[in-house]
Formats: C-alpha cells, sequence, structure tokens
C-alpha cells in the first residue's frame, strides 16, 4: 500500500498522527482513541479520532496489530513524520561538553572509539556502534621484550598513543643485546610512516646490506615485519556496546524480534556494510525497519554518521541500532553531536 505524503493530510489528520507516533515511541504501546482524547491536546471525541485513525490506516501510514487493539506507525508512517513532522530536541551545551569531556578523558584513540559506542548507547537507551574504517596508523615506537623459551614480544606504539602487542617465537634462545639493535632499528625507520612504509624502507636497506645488523638481529626485524603485516582489513572493525539495553520491559511482549535484532548485530560484517553506506552521506541517515532487508524480520531501526578527521576525511561511522520506535527527535542530533566531538580528536 501507498502511503500519502506528508503535504496531503489534512491538519486534523497531521496532529492526531503526529500524536500517535509521539505517544507509540514514549510507551511502546499501541494508541487507541480514547488515550487521545483523555490528555484534551486535541480537543475531539474518541467517535471523531477513531474515524481519523481509519483512514489513516487506510493511507498506510498506522497499522493495528490486534483487531481490538489501538493503532501503531508503520514503516512509512514513521519515515514521514521523522523526515516531515519530527521537531528535534537539540543538545544543551551542558549535554555537548558532558560528550566531549567523556571522549576526551578515554585516552588513546581506539578507547574513544569504545566510548563514543558506550556514550551512544546510554543516551539512546538501545546499542550504540562505532564502524572502524580500516586505516593504516603511523608509528611511534617499536619494541622487543624477551619472553623465555625463544619468545619475545614485539610492542607496537602509534602515534595516536594506541598500544598492540604481537608475541614471536623464534625457536631459540634470544640475545638482549639483538633484541635492542632490532627494537631500535625497526623505531628509527618508523617515526611518522605507517608500517607498510616502514616495511618496505627497512627491506630494501637489508635486501642492499646497508645496515649494520648482525644475523639475529635482522631475522628479528623480518619477524616483527611479517606478524605485524596482517591484514588490518581482517580484525574486527565493529565496536557495539549496549545491546542489553535491547531486553527492555517493552521487549517482553515481543521477544521474537529482539532476538532476531540480537542476531542481526551478531552477523557484523552485514551491520559494518549498512553502516558503511552512510559514509558519504552530508548529514545523519535513518533507516527504519523493512526500508533495508537486513533488518526487516526483527523490525529495527539505524541511525548513522559519518566522522571526521581534523581535515574533513571521513574515517568512519558511528549510529544507534533499536526498535523502531527509537526517540529519533532525541537521537538524531545526539549522534551528530558525537560524531562531530569524536572528529575533532582524530589527527
Amino acid at each position: 500500500m501507498t502511503s500519502l505524503p506528508v503535504t496531503e493530510l489534512t491538519q486534523r489528520a497531521r496532529d492526531i498522527f503526529q500524536r500517535v507516533v509521539e505517544e507509540y515511541i514514549a510507551s511502546g504501546q499501541p494508541v487507541g482513541s480514547k488515550t487521545l482524547a483523555a490528555d484534551g491536546t486535541l480537543n475531539l471525541s474518541p467517535a471523531s479520532i477513531r474515524s481519523v485513525l481509519a483512514d489513516l490506516e487506510l493511507a498506510g501510514l498506522l497499522a493495528a496489530p490486534h483487531t481490538s487493539a489501538g493503532r501503531m506507525p508503520t514503516d512509512a508512517g514513521l519515515r514521514i513524520f521523522v523526515d516531515g513532522m519530527m521537531r528535534v530536541a537539540e543538545p544543551t551545551r551542558e549535554e555537548q561538553a558532558a560528550i566531549e569531556a567523556r571522549l576526551a578523558e578515554a585516552g588513546p584513540l581506539e578507547a574513544a572509539l569504545k566510548q563514543a559506542s558506550a556514550i551512544l548507547s546510554d543516551l539512546s537507551g538501545a546499542a550504540g556502534m562505532v564502524l572502524v574504517a580500516p586505516r593504516e596508523q603511523r608509528l611511534a615506537q617499536f619494541s622487543l621484550v624477551d619472553l623465555g623459551q625463544g619468545r619475545a614480544l614485539a610492542v607496537l606504539v602509534g602515534e595516536d598513543g594506541g598500544v598492540e602487542n604481537r608475541v614471536l617465537t623464534m625457536g631459540g634462545a634470544l640475545s638482549p643485546v639483538a633484541l635492542d639493535r632490532a627494537s631500535n632499528y625497526i623505531t628509527a625507520r618508523l617515526a611518522g610512516r605507517t608500517l607498510a612504509e616502514a616495511a618496505m624502507a627497512m627491506r630494501t636497506e637489508i635486501a642492499a646490506g646497508e645496515t649494520q645488523l648482525d644475523d639475529a638481529s635482522r631475522d628479528l626485524v623480518e619477524r616483527g615485519l611479517a606478524v605485524w603485516s596482517q591484514d588490518a582489513a581482517a580484525r574486527p572493525v565493529l565496536i557495539v556496546r549496549g545491546a542489553a539495553n535491547l531486553l527492555d520491559e517493552t521487549a517482553l511482549g515481543d521477544i521474537e524480534r529482539v532476538r532476531m535484532l540480537l542476531e542481526d548485530l551478531e552477523n557484523k560484517q552485514s551491520v559494518a556494510q549498512l553502516l558503511d553506506s552512510a559514509r558519504e552521506a552530508e548529514a545523519t541517515r535513518i533507516f527504519i525497519g523493512s526500508e533495508n532487508r537486513l533488518f526487516a524480520l526483527s523490525g529495527s531501526s539505524v541511525i548513522a554518521s559519518p566522522y571526521r578527521d581534523r581535515e574533513g576525511r571521513v574515517v568512519g561511522v558511528l549510529g544507534v541500532i533499536g526498535p523502531t520506535r527509537l526517540n529519533y527527535a532525541r537521537v538524531v542530533p545526539m549522534v551528530d553531536l558525537t560524531a562531530r566531538s569524536l572528529g575533532k580528536l582524530i589527527a
């Protein structure tokens, strides 16, 4: 059924439709004519309201889950509400300062990304997501620590303060001198470079015999480069926080839908692809229920916004996923604000 554009609704129909959507978002329950008439804002009788509700249902904007129940907005109805009727609740200065403080206190960028997803979860009461685009970070320091039994811990420190570790297996005793030489050699060639750039320079030098490294140190360098050359795109790039929020009181009556949503979240590749489709958006994008095939069965909505570095380049996408009754008016500007605040931390 094709839904009517909002401009073709009478003012009475608009008012009633808006009240239904707002009440549904607040309660998660179908809204009946008696409920709408009781608060007095419409100044209409239940019979008059029922007549308009029936027309809105015929127009494809509302649906009745049961014969005797009230109405709830369809995905098409929510789209009309979001695009043409929603009154956005802009964040206050206090809220903006609180978000920026939480992100800044998180520490290195990796921790800030996790904090961003937690912030979105807290603000929305749903699940927060951050898609970290595969990127080669510029490196600052490399060190090798002897673990004994022919093993060494390779520690890589990025310019953003992030730290990653790998264990190297050498198959024999490691000389402290060889460890120091290899660490110093790699660190000297890392400054301001990506691992790929540094690796190319080091391998060229080693192949040409232009280094003062002994055989043991060269072997450590080669093994260190090999273990760090794993494909970054194969690492998890989707951070999800607050999935437990999806199991709220209103979910108990629709547990199958929530189960399907949690299964959708487990399929991180598909969720990441959906978020990635918002990379080129100029503003926050909203995906509602069946508009996206991935969430058609679970009846979920996604609010997503790209985040950029200080030069304006898109480096990832963050957002919120939850039931279609998300508080769009509050969550949309919060997602946009979090994206902008996170971007300030990215060099």
